[in-house]
Formats: structure tokens, C-alpha cells, sequence
């Protein structure tokens, strides 16, 4: 032993193989940038206004009250929250849930969808997934052993030169089925979609629907933002429809649905056949989630109940303030020459930026995108930034979707007004 070198160094491969090709991720690189370059970042995906004052004063409740929730509560959901949950879903999806079995928390949605694919997903298995996609989902069916299957949102060009809306990006019903075969485990449906912002129809779900019982397809539906639905749209949810429930998991989140994202409290919402086997996964990778910030949630969620479908409740209000920041955007965006594709749901707007193909300069010898250019761009000369749309799609298709980026509007008003200032600054810069 003491003959070794003192120095001796590791010379075997340590990197598992299901870490290859997925090590590159899209935030880490803009996120830099933007604490660089920035004065108003609408790249990232959260709300730079505070979450409800209920929600805050549950907290502070939650913090000082009793003692024993600074311990671990139940592994698979704080019992408040898990009970809450089942009432408030059972009411939405016409079905008595067991908050025991058809309900677990997990830290955010983001490890409810770790948890899906390494449940439900093989070597050889097939996923398919809808393009433009949240950009966890690829690396997470890699790192289960399994195969991503794309299949794009189509755009159809509006009448009459209106602005776009991403209702106008729809499925290919003959494409989207050719992609089943009997190597198709489970499909993922985003709605609303990040980062286009679509709510998907009754006839879509529908045909997703028929496709996932014919082929006998597990669903996970990521609705993290199901209460951000706008101008009289309707969130429809896909494990209501006949056939799905024993089928899908539903994926929701406290941080979306309460503009608290720094909690990272999530849920899954599904059958127990389903939901069994995540609950494996949860108590072998996380086991608890902070029990404090589930308990807020689960007051939350008691309060909401009781205002269901009123105007004070949290659910009824959000929509309306981001509707009017989402048009307030819209409308700087157009005057300063971007044709924004108008959003159903989520916060996250989507526009084209190819008019201003000539003002952004090329690299030489870079492959890089336009849009990733146009991003960096914007971000180095102008201040604003926001996220390159191709970064959402597969390499097959992200060549075609390089005219457009992706902006967030769940901002302060002082925020989006800074934002306007800096493009009506840029529109003048442009005339003269």
C-alpha cells in the first residue's frame, strides 16, 4: 500500500453510459448569458412577482405553528396535501380518489416526470413525444433505456395576415399514427404546451385518445399549467375523456399553479396500477419532499376549493392578469417588427424573428442556429433575453425552426414595461 503513488489517478471509464449525449443543457449556457448581458430577462420560466399573499401567510403558519412539520411527513405526500389534492382533482375529473393511492407528491413536476419514465420505460421501449416539447422529456426517455419518437406540430398559415395563434400549429392525424407501433409505451401530452403555448382541442385529445387505447399506450399528461388558459379557452383534461383514466398519469404542480416555483412541490394524479410504480422510484431516489412547503400548499388548495369557479379565487385571477401581460408583450413585440404567435395557455410566448435575418451578423465556420445567434444577439446589443425556439425540438426537425424564440410574460409590470422601453428605443433605432 504505501509503494502507490501518491498521485495515482482513475484511468477506467466512470460515466454511465445512459449520461451520453445528454450532458448539454440549453439553461446553463443562456442562463450565464443573460446574468451577463440582461436588463430584463424573459428567458426564464418563472414569475418575478411575488406568490399569493394567502399562500405566503400558509407558510408563515406552517413555519411557526407546529413543530413537527420541521420533520418528515409521509414519504409519498404530506397527508393535508395529498387529501386536499384528491378532493380538489376528484371534483375536477367526476371520480372519488383515494389520497392514499391515486395521489403523490414529489419534488416538483419535474421529478413526477423523472418518476414516469424510469416506472414505465424499458430498453426497446418507444415514447412519443409532441414537438415543440418541454426539453427534459428526450434525456429523461434516454436515461430510462428508452427511444424518443417525434412527431411535429404542424403551423398552418392564417387568414387575412393575422398574427398567428398557436391553435394554427396542429397534428397530423395520419403522422401522429404512424408513429404508434407495438413497441409504443407511452405518449407524452403537454397541455398547455411549453413552449408554444397551444391547448389542445377535444377532437385532438380525442384522437390521441383513440390512438393510446387501440395501442393499449400509457398517457403522461404534464399539465403543470392547466389554470393558465385564456380568452374563454377551456383545459381540457385528457383522463377525463372515456377510456383514459386507467391509462394516464396527470403531472401538476404548486409552482405554476401558485407562482411559488422555488418550492418545487409537484404531483401525480392516476390510477394506483399506474402509480404503484412510481412511488418504487420515489422511495428510491428522493423518499420526502420539504414537508413545510406541503403544507402551505395543502391550505392552498383547501382555500381554493371553497372558492371554486368565484372570483376571488386565485385560479379565476391569475388567468386574467397574464392575459393582459401576455397582450401587453404582444403588443411591444409587433411594433418593433416580430410577429408573436399568440398563446392559448402557459406564460411563454413564441415569435418569428426572421425579419431580422439582416441585422444579426453571422459566425463564420459556426453550424450554430439563427436563432440561438438571434438570442445572443438580443441579449449582448439590446438587453431583452429570451430562449431559441430549436432548443424545444429533436435534431431531425430543429433545423426548421430556427425564425423563432421564446419569450416568458409572467412579469411585474415594471418589468414588461422596461421591456417596452427598451423595443420602442429599438423600433426608433430601426426608422431612423
Amino acid at each position: 500500500f504505501l509503494s502507490l503513488p501518491l498521485q495515482a489517478k482513475m484511468s477506467r471509464p466512470v460515466r454511465a453510459r445512459r449520461l451520453e449525449g445528454i450532458d448539454k443543457n440549453i439553461w446553463v449556457e443562456f442562463v450565464k448569458l443573460a446574468g451577463t448581458y440582461a436588463k430584463v430577462n424573459l428567458g426564464q420560466g418563472f414569475p418575478d412577482f411575488p406568490a399569493p399573499d394567502f399562500l405566503q401567510e400558509a407558510l408563515r403558519r406552517a413555519t411557526g405553528e407546529n413543530h413537527m412539520l420541521h420533520q418528515y411527513t409521509r414519504g409519498f405526500g404530506h397527508p393535508p396535501l395529498v387529501k386536499a389534492l384528491a378532493q380538489f382533482f376528484g371534483k375536477l375529473l367526476g371520480r372519488e380518489l383515494d389520497p392514499m393511492s391515486n395521489v403523490m407528491v414529489t419534488v416538483g413536476a419535474y421529478q413526477a416526470l423523472f418518476c414516469c419514465f424510469q416506472a414505465f420505460v424499458d430498453e426497446g421501449d418507444e415514447v412519443i413525444i409532441i414537438e415543440p416539447f418541454f426539453d427534459c422529456y428526450e434525456p429523461m426517455v434516454k436515461m430510462a433505456g428508452g427511444t424518443p419518437v417525434f412527431v411535429p406540430l404542424r403551423p398552418k398559415a392564417p387568414k387575412d395576415g393575422k398574427l398567428m395563434s398557436s391553435a394554427d400549429w396542429q397534428l397530423d392525424p395520419a403522422e401522429l399514427a404512424s408513429k404508434f407501433s407495438a413497441k409504443t409505451k407511452a405518449i407524452v401530452v403537454n397541455s398547455p404546451n411549453n413552449p408554444l403555448g397551444k391547448v389542445f382541442s377535444r377532437g385532438e385529445l380525442e384522437l390521441i385518445t383513440e390512438l393510446c387505447v387501440k395501442h393499449d399506450t400509457v398517457c403522461i399528461s404534464d399539465e403543470v399549467y392547466e389554470w393558465l388558459v385564456y380568452d374563454g379557452r377551456q383545459h381540457i383534461r385528457i383522463a377525463s375523456l372515456p377510456g383514459m383514466w386507467d391509462r394516464t398519469v396527470i403531472i401538476g404542480s404548486a409552482g405554476k399553479t401558485f407562482s411559488a416555483t422555488g418550492w418545487k412541490v409537484g404531483w401525480t394524479v392516476g390510477p394506483d396500477r399506474l402509480l404503484q410504480h412510481l412511488r418504487t422510484v420515489h422511495q428510491n431516489s428522493v423518499y420526502h419532499c420539504a414537508t413545510i412547503a406541503q403544507e402551505a400548499v395543502a391550505q392552498g388548495f383547501q382555500r381554493e376549493l371553497t372558492l371554486y369557479g368565484k372570483p376571488d379565487s386565485y385560479f379565476v385571477q391569475l388567468p386574467r392578469v397574464l392575459q393582459q401581460k401576455r397582450d401587453m408583450l404582444i403588443e411591444s413585440l409587433v411594433a418593433v417588427g416580430m410577429k408573436p404567435i399568440i398563446p392559448e395557455g402557459t406564460y411563454f410566448l413564441v415569435a418569428d424573428v426572421s425579419a431580422f435575418r439582416s441585422d444579426v451578423p453571422s459566425v463564420p465556420n459556426s453550424d450554430e442556429p439563427y436563432d440561438y445567434r438571434f438570442a445572443k444577439w438580443m441579449m449582448k446589443n439590446k438587453g431583452i433575453a429570451a430562449i431559441p425556439l430549436s432548443a424545444f425540438y429533436s435534431e431531425a426537425h430543429k433545423n426548421s425552426h430556427t425564425n423563432f424564440v421564446r419569450f416568458c410574460f409572467a412579469k411585474e409590470d415594471s418589468t414588461l414595461k422596461a421591456a417596452n422601453d427598451i423595443l420602442q428605443k429599438w423600433k426608433q433605432e430601426k426608422t431612423s
